[in-house]
């Protein structure tokens, strides 16, 4: 492993365990980060699926990516409502995404589907119960875990960086048993964490910035 790979392991796992135990509270600041890289991972690959591209495998792929992922964070930063929707949609469909994955599914119109329609469910939910603390918890802490595991992977095993960005926790959730675990109890651990961290706390929604 070279000097650089190993400084931007570094920092990925570092980031990661910020996001993983402190997403909640610095939510504001990963609003547009988050939408973009959640939109950007969208765009893709609804491009592959619609043309049957690899990922990231062609120059169109990359600009609706960013195209799409420019706009989520937009949204992000000038709609409070539209970043928990964004936030809780990128957990339903990572959560949607990863469970077809872990059944034994390759990735297809169908796994991309399933994505979408639990993200429109986890949005509804989020909204029609009053939970956006704890969707964005939750997606923080699973987030994070995906990254820290997936950066340990992206070291060990050698892992494409491209498969990565698609969906670090379908690739982690579908490499073995033991990454499956050490993801899980990050995950968990990140949850209960920001739980306990953040009682009394809630972030205050900022008006709409246009």
């Amino acid at each position: 492993m070279g000097f650089e790979i190993f400084c931007a392991t570094l920092i990925a796992l570092f980031l990661g365990l910020i996001v993983t135990f402190s997403g909640y509270r610095l939510f504001l600041m990963l609003l547009p980060i988050w939408g973009f890289f959640f939109g950007f991972a969208l765009g893709a690959q609804s491009l592959q699926l619609l043309f049957g591209v690899g990922f990231l495998a062609t120059v169109t792929s990359w600009i609706v990516g960013f195209f799409v992922g420019a706009v989520f964070a937009i949204l992000s930063y000038l709609f409070f409502a539209a970043a928990v929707a964004i936030v809780a949609g990128s957990l339903g469909y990572a959560l949607g995404a990863g469970f077809m994955g872990l059944i034994g599914v390759d990735w297809n119109w169908l796994v991309w589907l399933v994505g979408v329609i639990v993200a429109v469910v986890v949005i509804v939910v989020t909204f029609w119960f009053g939970l956006q603390k704890y969707a964005i918890i939750v997606a923080t802490a699973i987030g994070g875990a995906g990254v820290i595991v997936g950066t340990l992977m992206f070291g060990y095993t050698g892992m494409a960086l491209a498969k990565f960005v698609d969906n670090p926790i379908r690739v982690v959730l579908n490499d073995s048993p033991v990454w499956t675990i050490v993801f899980l109890v990050l995950a968990a651990l990140g949850i209960i964490g920001q739980i306990y961290a953040t009682r009394g706390y809630e972030i205050e929604a900022y008006d709409n910035r246009i």
